[in-house]
């Protein structure tokens, strides 16, 4: 597996110069794109305490395209082997925090200043101004992937563009640069992860929820995703019966469990299908 490139961009927050990762496929492009949103444990394989603020420029840093969590690094080499480009920002090491934050750590007052609501939604917007500005991203075709935390910033992000307030260049619905769609793999659904109790809008989401979840509640995303399509929202949910958080991880730990195994296959299956179907 190729190792990715490291590539700076500012956050939309006007103060933030943010580290990302990108995943280049074969040829000279111009490619479809997608930004992929790591969750609340940060983007690397290990949790390390050390202030990532100039992350990959110092060869000793854990933190680097080198040290990729085994997810991540899959998810990307899995876009760019489909031809896609895949852009993985590190919300957390810009801002001294890469070492992530833990399970059950959802009132941490230290995840104020990287939260889902208000913060991270502006590093993926930056993100997508960030591809845009590439001559080999195809603009009007970038999406946007998130898991549990990252997957709560992916919907934010969604509420967001539907309010015109998605990018400096006022992404409304049916008007690019706005992204294409959205994947959301178990996000928290609940008042203090939503801006809004309902995903407004005609942008395709789909949700990937484990029934047997530990960290987040799968009825809660049920629930938003039935009021979004009762207001004319293209919400489409998968359940996984016997799925826990992180079952797409490719670690023993999760893979060791069947329903993890399966449920995995399937969303990489129908992620790739709900793409391919608006990359055109």
């Amino acid at each position: 597996m190729a190792q990715p490139d490291t590539v700076y961009f500012d956050s939309l927050d006007q103060k933030t110069r943010i580290v990302g990762y990108l995943f280049k496929p074969a040829g000279s492009g111009p490619y479809p794109a997608i930004v992929l949103l790591h969750g609340r444990a940060g983007p690397y394989s290990i949790n390390d305490n050390a202030d990532c603020a100039l992350v990959a420029k110092a060869v000793s840093s854990p933190c680097n395209a080198g040290t990729l969590s085994k997810r991540h690094a899959m998810w990307g080499q899995y876009w760019a082997d489909h031809g896609f480009l895949a852009l993985l920002p590190d919300s957390f090491g810009p801002r001294g925090k890469a070492h992530g934050f833990g399970r059950f750590s959802h009132d941490d007052i230290e995840r104020e200043d990287v939260n889902e609501l208000t913060v991270r939604p502006l590093d993926a917007e930056g993100a997508l101004a960030y591809l845009r500005g590439r001559g080999d991203v195809l603009s009007d075709r970038i999406f946007l992937q998130g898991w549990s935390n990252g997957a709560s910033t992916a919907l934010n992000v969604m509420i967001r563009q539907r309010s015109g307030q998605g990018s400096h260049e006022g992404s409304r619905e049916g008007q690019w640069p706005g992204f294409r769609a959205a994947l959301a793999f178990y996000p928290g659904c609940g008042p203090a992860a939503l801006l809004k109790p309902v995903i407004p809008g005609k942008t395709p989401i789909a949700m990937f929820l484990a029934e047997d979840d530990e960290e987040v509640s799968p009825a809660r995303c049920l629930e938003v995703a039935d009021r979004s399509r009762a207001a004319g929202a293209a919400v489409d949910v998968t359940l996984y019966p016997g799925a826990t958080h992180d079952f797409d991880d490719p670690g023993q730990r999760r893979q060791s469990i069947p329903d993890n195994r399966s449920a995995k296959a399937d969303a990489m299956a129908k992620a790739l299908a709900l793409l391919d179907a608006n990359k055109r």
